[in-house]
């Protein structure tokens, strides 16, 4: 378990939700991965890359809603900017799966 924080900490991280609108292959990435293009409404299109070729598909990946952190620095990976960190739980095999709303949601909403 990681350190203890306050519900002021986590009151700083910017959950939202959005939409995939682009999945490309990341070719320069270390290790598999899209580069992700996403709609996050008022907030924006948006890139991440995220590590998650061995459950999805490109086109599986296509207008799917997930649930993503809008506001850690950019962060360089190769010759990418990826600007939000797109979240996952690892299953039993080791694999990345998407969180996502059980209904859909308005692009940006933030998760409470």
């Amino acid at each position: 378990m990681k350190e203890i924080i306050s519900f002021d900490d986590f009151s700083k991280v910017d959950f939202r939700i959005g939409t995939i609108i682009e999945v490309n292959d990341f070719l320069k990435a270390k290790k598999p991965a899209y580069q992700l293009t996403l709609d996050f409404g008022e907030l924006g299109i948006k890139k991440s890359s995220a590590q998650i070729t061995n459950l999805y598909t490109k086109s599986d990946l296509l207008n799917r809603q997930v649930m993503a952190i809008v506001n850690f620095k950019p962060r360089q990976i190769a010759n990418f900017v990826s600007e939000v960190l797109v979240l996952g739980v690892y299953n039993n095999e080791g694999n990345i799966v998407l969180l996502k709303s059980s209904n859909p949601s308005k692009n940006g909403e933030q998760i409470r």
